[in-house]
């Protein structure tokens, strides 16, 4: 795991929810290497797996939607994509919302997550979130000093109505038979986003883009590593017949 000091323990400024990480307990799981943690704050228990890699200072926080759940879209995404990360020496930390689809709190969780990996070690913090979650993780990221990048997968419109105050890289990926939420949603957050801003709409997938699963996979593969690098992000929009 990344060497570092007590989590930091300020509470959530900026929502309208004030939540303190109190405790970490963590306990090994079936998968060596990988651990089960739980986050004890002033306002319940916050569930995560954490895919720790020593040594390196960049991490992601991952999130589901309305109903959480630790794995993500497109084929248990995260857990794929924290094995993928593991070369660049990036730590994953995959969370369940204490209160699933209440906006404000999912956001403080969010955050509690940011402060947690931040009181291990990390520097530079790049959000991941999917359908409600992908609003979840833009409010977050606006809030969110540590962190340098979001990508949000499949968004729901509500609770990105301040976007254009984000002033941190984006990216939005949806698939354009989205039955759940219209891909319409990601292209309003990201006319209304500032730069830099970019948008990936794949034409053959639903909202959860399992038909575009390793499509997805390489991109984010390749795009947190450079956003926790500095590298300058090129945006626009990028649209793919699979």
């Amino acid at each position: 795991m990344m060497a570092g000091n007590m989590w930091d323990d300020a509470p959530t400024a900026g929502t309208d929810v004030e939540l303190r990480v109190l405790r970490v307990g963590a306990a090994p799981t079936e998968t060596e290497g990988i651990l089960r943690v739980l986050l004890e704050t002033t306002r319940g228990e916050i569930e995560g797996i954490l895919h720790p890699v020593e040594g390196g200072t960049g991490a992601i926080v991952c999130v589901g939607g309305a109903m959480g759940g630790l794995d993500g879209p497109a084929d248990g995404l995260y857990g794929r994509l924290a094995e993928a990360l593991e070369p660049d020496g990036v730590t994953v930390l995959r969370l369940n919302y204490r209160r699933p689809n209440e906006f404000q709190e999912c956001v403080a969780d969010v955050l509690a997550g940011c402060s947690f990996l931040k009181g291990i070690g990390a520097m530079d913090l790049v959000l991941v979130g999917h359908s409600f979650g992908g609003a979840v993780v833009i409010k977050a990221a606006e809030l969110g000093a540590a962190v340098v990048a979001v990508a949000s997968l499949s968004p729901q419109l509500f609770g990105t109505r301040e976007v254009n105050q984000l002033d941190k890289p984006l990216l939005l990926i949806h698939g354009m038979v989205d039955s759940v939420l219209s891909h319409e949603a990601s292209e309003d957050i990201f006319r209304r986003a500032v730069e830099p801003k970019r948008i990936v709409l794949y034409g053959q997938a639903g909202h959860s883009l399992m038909q575009a699963k390793d499509e997805v996979l390489e991109l984010l593969r390749g795009w947190i590593p450079d956003r926790l690098a500095g590298i300058t992000m090129h945006g626009g929009r990028e649209e793919f017949e699979g």
